[in-house]
């Protein structure tokens, strides 16, 4: 098969993550490889870039600019959930013949990977020969196919580190009920992470809610004073989502628009806390850390950011060797090659959640089992002495 040259595009989709722009920064560095790759653009803020040909020219920056990028939090050439419509795929495609577009590295979640395989089916039904490959990103850890996602180790790294330190001040002056919330919709791999801030029995979190399992008000204040009567003391880590046994937010507001495609609840921890103050008299207050926790460059996982920047690499070889509508998956971790290839009609639109087999019988904490495999992703969280 004939080499086929042309330009590359990245770009990134949904909500950025402390190791993103290690995934651009790979890209960058193996596209600079190989001459079938004659420019390399970054669309400024994702769809909305491609669709405004706002494109910044990447190849034009130094070595070391880009591996400084690499530790960058965020997203470097910005993101979007702008949502494309059927004649968005049609000017894309004229865009990219135009400018002589053949590689596109589309990054992000399953929302993402949609818009990646769309593009991949409007080529091909053009008869434009373009090869796109999606790379993952989500700190939420919900892509099916893949062993984990860049920026969720991360992610599951801050809030631990939250939850040891926020317990820690509740050890030492509590208000006896605390609640941590932790960012994620509709799964509960961030949640789950807090488990790993635990040495010992008195250790926070005391209990972990799933929004895959909702539950009830009286079974949460139930569980409560069961631990208050033990520890004197009780710190609930639940997501920003969580459900209850009816499948809604507690009463909470939404804070989204009516009919968006993930409506989210708002200030979830501090409807819980009065919740809780109302029913069983014990004093509740929430924290709520929000995007700092998949913004937060000082706790980054190192092997998430390696993670990250691998999938970049191995998307563009991927691309070079003549594969298109896939996504770069990732194996488990210490497997050699660290990478593989999924369909990107395996991954869109689909949602990975928490397995239950790694929840307890009473759905309010994690099993060994999650901890085997998290720690050495999220690595160890080292506890505080105490007298």
């Amino acid at each position: 098969m004939a080499t086929m040259r042309g330009a590359a595009v990245v770009a990134h989709g949904g909500g950025p993550t402390a190791v993103l722009n290690a995934s651009l920064a790979g890209v960058v560095a193996e596209c600079r490889k190989f001459a079938a790759i004659t420019a390399v653009y970054g669309a400024r803020f994702g769809a909305t870039g491609l669709l405004g040909e706002d494109w910044v020219d990447l190849a034009a920056y130094s070595d070391a600019l880009v591996e400084a990028i690499r530790v960058a939090p965020g997203s470097a050439i910005g993101s979007s959930r702008r949502n494309i419509d059927d004649a968005d795929y049609r000017r894309i495609l004229e865009i990219f013949k135009r400018r002589g577009v053949r590689f596109l590295f589309y990054t992000g979640g399953n929302g993402s990977m949609d818009t990646a395989m769309r593009i991949d089916v409007s080529a091909r039904d053009a008869g434009y020969e373009l090869r796109v490959i999606g790379i993952p990103k989500t700190i939420d850890n919900d892509l099916v196919g893949t062993d984990r996602t860049p920026g969720y180790a991360s992610c599951g790294r801050f809030f631990a580190h939250a939850a040891r330190d926020i317990g820690a001040d509740n050890r030492a002056l509590p208000p006896p009920i605390e609640i941590l919330e932790v960012l994620g919709r509709n799964v509960g791999w961030v949640v789950a992470a807090t488990a790993l801030a635990r040495y010992r029995e008195d250790d926070p979190p005391h209990l972990i809610y799933f929004p895959e399992c909702g539950v009830s008000g009286d079974q949460m204040c139930a569980d409560v004073e069961r631990v208050y009567r033990k520890f004197g003391r009780c710190m609930i880590a639940v997501c920003e989502g969580q459900r209850d046994e009816q499948g809604g937010w507690f009463g909470a507001e939404l804070n989204s628009r009516p009919g968006a495609r993930d409506p989210l609840p708002g200030n979830m921890g501090h409807v819980l806390a009065k919740l809780l103050w109302s029913r069983t008299g014990l004093r509740a207050r929430a924290e709520k850390p929000g995007l700092f926790g998949r913004s937060c460059a000082a706790l980054a996982s190192e092997v998430d950011r390696a993670d990250s920047w691998a999938c970049g690499v191995a998307a563009v070889r991927a691309a070079i060797a003549g594969e298109s509508g896939v996504m770069v998956a990732l194996r488990p971790f210490g497997a050699e090659p660290a990478t593989f290839l999924l369909p990107l009609e395996r991954v869109a639109r689909n949602e990975r959640p928490f397995p239950s087999e790694w929840m307890n019988p009473d759905r309010n904490d994690v099993t060994p089992a999650f901890i085997d495999w998290a720690r050495p992703l999220v690595a160890d969280i080292p506890p505080h002495v105490h007298f």
